[in-house]
């Protein structure tokens, strides 16, 4: 991962790239755009005044739209689009070589005499990048977020789940999910997706598209102990595995 001073230089040089380029083109190419991105300006000021009339909703969007016109075919617009999309799949990269371990803690407070634990989730929300569980043994909390880009590997065998159900909700747009589960664990698995594949210890479904699945083992009502995993992706694929 970029560290902190290297991410506050790249963000800098963007500024300052963004500015050269908004500055050349006004004064070389398009000296009317700042004419054309007032008119915009004002249009929107006008129908925010006038919102309760129907010309000022008109007006509104009128210049909301002649904005993004403006703004989009700006050599500057598109050079921070592309630098974006550029440290999005840097990060993405590294994730991939170096993806984030957790090592949960916990910590302790006391509220109106009553003891109260706060534990450290297993995993964070995340835009982009790969997350894992560590390879060593950990301890187990019910996994529950929001992913953007990128992959997420769970080894339940690394640890000890509690007696009842324990939960895995992992939701994203782009990626892939692998959770590894010992074999005396029940597992059941509801998954959602637009495009992708399902794959509970080795039942597969083929070409998804905008489906959920619902797969469980035979003795999961029954079981004391079992595993409740609840997906959802955009594009990616799940697959639940024994170890």
């Amino acid at each position: 991962m970029l560290d902190q001073r290297k991410k506050t230089d790249y963000v800098s040089w963007v500024a300052l790239v963004t500015l050269l380029l908004f500055a050349i083109e006004i004064s070389f190419f398009r000296p009317g755009v700042l004419f054309s991105l007032s008119i915009s300006v004002c249009l929107i000021y006008v129908g925010r005044k006038k919102w309760h009339r129907r010309k000022g909703k008109w007006l509104f969007w009128l210049g909301c739209i002649m904005l993004a016109i403006h703004v989009l075919t700006m050599m500057a617009a598109r050079f921070v689009m592309v630098a974006l999309l550029g440290y999005a799949l840097w990060q993405l990269f590294q994730s991939k070589r170096h993806p984030t371990v957790i090592r949960p803690t916990m910590a302790e407070n006391s509220y109106g005499g009553e003891e109260i634990v706060r534990r450290q989730p297993l995993f964070q929300n995340v835009w982009v990048g790969r997350q894992a569980t560590p390879e060593r043994v950990y301890e187990w909390n019910d996994v529950n977020i929001q992913t953007g880009i990128g992959d997420t590997v769970i080894d339940v065998s690394y640890t000890v789940l509690p007696k009842g159900e324990a939960v895995i909700i992992v939701r994203g747009l782009i990626g892939n999910i692998r959770i590894l589960v010992p074999y005396e664990i029940e597992t059941r698995l509801v998954h959602s997706a637009i495009f992708g594949v399902a794959s509970l210890f080795g039942k597969e479904q083929e070409k998804m598209f905008n489906e959920t699945l619902i797969y469980q083992t035979s003795s999961y009502d029954q079981a004391e102990q079992k595993l409740k995993i609840v997906t959802s992706m955009i594009i990616g694929n799940v697959e639940v595995t024994r170890v």
